[in-house]
């Protein structure tokens, strides 16, 4: 089975709209956090959402550990990074700045872990940040000699915070690391799970208990009496009256009845049910205009539809397959329809199963077999030859048995007869009905039995392939190594050092309608993003656009877009009523350049969940802060932001090597 694209996902119907079905891993508690969590458990937390590019929430639950005595090594260095992570130092606010400046009163290291050179490492990195005289050979060194986690998570989150010598050196460090983290992991054969729901319990429509009316119960035992008393009646007289063949005969009439009622009923039992089965499987052209009224049964189908269409037996046209199978697909769709429909109209929890049975379709195509019910529900001619023969000894002996019981009895006699016949008609179509309603039953019993265990099996193996379905803190670090390299592309194309860059910014957004999922608590996370890059260098904004693949890791072909600073005339992010957030920055010439953050679609909070702060944390990982903090600087000040924010900058590392009196870190 191939992993399922993003139209396998986002199948909608009539008013339903495509891409809007967004996955919520509810069974995850990744980012989950109680209000009485303790110390330990918010900064685990906290270390989580900061893995997950979300530092504004992670700065916040390792404050509050901190806050309630829980300060190890391990907690300084992450909070370090949480601090500076995404940020330059002129987006800090003058309590974060303070707070850096009193690193020696809020940091209390002990020992020499692993941890503790981290936190070491990272403070130098901040005092050389900005100084010309700053030893770099020395500072890569100790930088080289940490252990690959504390190394791995400096590189990542203090890229854009440090600046001057220290840029080029550290930039070189961030993209081989990118590069090497890329596709690492199997990331190929994973991404694609984390946009797969967890699998709901594969269910089988059970079949209808046996219904036989009572009045079919009446006239068949009723009509078994009158029959057997009239034929004892009858045996009466011709034993009256000396006649043994004739009672020879009646044993042989009745005998025939048995054996003749036996196999008729197997007989019309087969034909029966597989002229239903021919019927309900009939070809035919696609029933579009024909759906069942409910939106379920309307996804279902949409969904049996797009499967069918996309498993296609080698050597058939798709409308030709799904022509064929109309009448199947139709079944299927019943039967899914009806197990699932307590459940609500979430088709993605059970659309494994959906996937199977189309898929399964187009195997017993292949193979042959998915025409077997016929030869299996043929009726054998030994039954055949029971029920021709069981009848004409019925008859021969009815008929022998009726001549001599009216001479025998005359019109009692005949009366006699008369019962029989009408009487053993009705018993015997009567009991023809219940016999087929529980043969019907034990067959649909057996189906379903055969079905479950299919079902069972295929839910297994969709099980046992989700296992190993990535984590948010996982999907996070291959998006920030996606967006490095892509920085990187757009650094090569305009020749520049990451020196002469005096600030980037990243916007990530969903692409069209890309399959969207998240863990509860964290940000949404899309098949394929829009990425904008915002390069401000001396000669202006430098803008690099591309839509990226990211089960794959690929872009597609970048666009470009240059424009002094003085073009720049507002940067906002609008909200609508729908509290959909689109990013808008709006050039002199009346150009504006959006990406839509949050979709209105997308507040679907789980219980215990704030929407609100769902989409804080959205906007946060999508780099929404920094980008917001450099562009209304530029369209605020033109070219003069550069030199004012180096100046505020200057300012804050003066104050910081030099702080004011009385202005101790809170």
């Amino acid at each position: 089975m191939t992993p399922p694209q993003d139209a396998a996902t986002n199948v909608a119907a009539d008013s339903s709209q495509v891409g809007v079905q967004g996955i919520v891993h509810g069974d995850v508690h990744y980012y989950a956090v109680a209000p009485d969590a303790p110390a330990e458990k918010r900064f685990e937390i906290g270390v989580r959402f900061l893995e997950g590019g979300a530092a504004g929430r992670a700065l916040e639950l390792i404050d509050e550990a901190r806050a309630l005595g829980y300060v190890t090594n391990k907690v300084c260095f992450h909070w370090l990074l949480a601090l500076v992570s995404g940020r330059t130092r002129q987006e800090l606010s003058a309590r974060e700045a303070a707070r850096l400046r009193d690193l020696d009163r809020s940091l209390t290291i002990t020992g020499d872990d692993s941890w503790a050179d981290g936190v070491r490492v990272v403070r130098r990195l901040l005092d050389a940040a900005g100084k010309t005289d700053a030893d770099i050979r020395v500072l890569m060194k100790e930088l080289d000699e940490l252990r690959p986690a504390q190394r791995g998570m400096i590189l990542r989150h203090m890229e854009v915070f440090l600046d001057g010598p220290l840029k080029d050196q550290m930039w070189r460090l961030v993209l081989q690391r990118a590069c090497d983290d890329q596709l690492s992991h199997g990331r190929k054969d994973r991404v694609w799970k984390f946009f797969q729901p967890e699998p709901v319990l594969p269910r089988v429509r059970q079949p209808a208990p046996v219904a036989v009316p009572g009045a079919t119960w009446v006239r068949a035992v009723a009509g078994t009496i009158v029959s057997v008393a009239a034929t004892g009646h009858i045996g009466l007289l011709l034993a009256q009256n000396g006649q043994v063949p004739a009672l020879l005969a009646c044993v042989l009439g009745v005998a025939g009845a048995c054996v003749a009622g036996r196999a008729g009923l197997e007989w019309r039992f087969r034909s029966g049910r597989r002229r239903a089965i021919d019927e309900a499987y009939a070809p035919g052209p696609p029933r579009r205009t024909s759906l069942p009224p409910d939106r379920l049964a309307k996804r279902v189908d949409h969904q049996f539809t797009y499967y069918l269409g996309k498993y296609v037996p080698y050597g058939m046209d798709r409308e030709t397959w799904l022509t064929w199978t109309a009448g199947i697909r139709r079944r299927m769709r019943d039967e899914v329809a009806d197990a699932y429909r307590d459940t609500g109209d979430k088709v993605e929890e059970f659309n494994w199963l959906i996937r199977h049975r189309a898929g399964r379709l187009k195997c017993q195509w292949e193979r042959g077999t998915l025409w077997n019910y016929r030869r299996e529900l043929a009726t054998p001619p030994r039954t055949m030859a029971a029920a021709v023969f069981g009848t004409l000894a019925f008859a021969t002996g009815g008929v022998w048995v009726a001549g001599e019981a009216v001479r025998a009895g005359g019109l009692v006699g005949i009366r006699s007869i008369a019962l029989v016949v009408v009487a053993g008609w009705v018993a015997g179509r009567s009991w023809m009905l219940i016999a087929l309603a529980h043969r019907h039953h034990a067959a649909d019993q057996a189906e379903t039995e055969k079905l479950e265990k299919d079902s069972e099996e295929a839910f297994a193996r969709w099980k046992d392939r989700l296992r190993d379905k990535p984590d948010d803190g996982e999907m996070a670090i291959w998006l920030d190594c996606d967006r490095k390299v892509l920085l990187e592309q757009a650094l090569r194309h305009y020749q520049l050092k990451m020196s002469d860059v005096v600030a980037h910014a990243f916007i990530e957004a969903r692409s069209g309608s890309a399959t969207r999922a998240r863990v509860p608590g964290g940000p949404w996370r899309y098949r394929r993003y829009q990425l904008m890059i915002f390069l401000l260098t001396a000669d202006g904004v430098r803008q690099w656009n591309a839509v990226l693949d990211f089960p794959e890791g690929t872009f597609d072909e970048p666009q470009r877009l240059n424009y002094r600073y003085e073009a720049v005339t507002t940067v906002r992010v609008r909200q609508e009523k729908s509290k959909a957030r689109t990013f808008e920055l709006s050039l002199m010439d009346g150009q504006k350049i959006t990406a839509q953050m949050i979709g209105p679609e997308m507040e679907e909070p789980q219980q215990s969940e704030d929407s609100e702060a769902v989409s804080e944390v959205t906007l946060d990982a999508a780099g929404l802060r920094h980008t917001l903090h450099v562009l209304e600087g530029v369209a605020a000040e033109g070219k003069a932001w550069m030199t004012l924010d180096r100046h505020r900058g200057d300012t804050r590392r003066e104050n910081r090597d030099h702080p004011p009196d009385g202005q101790p870190a809170p």
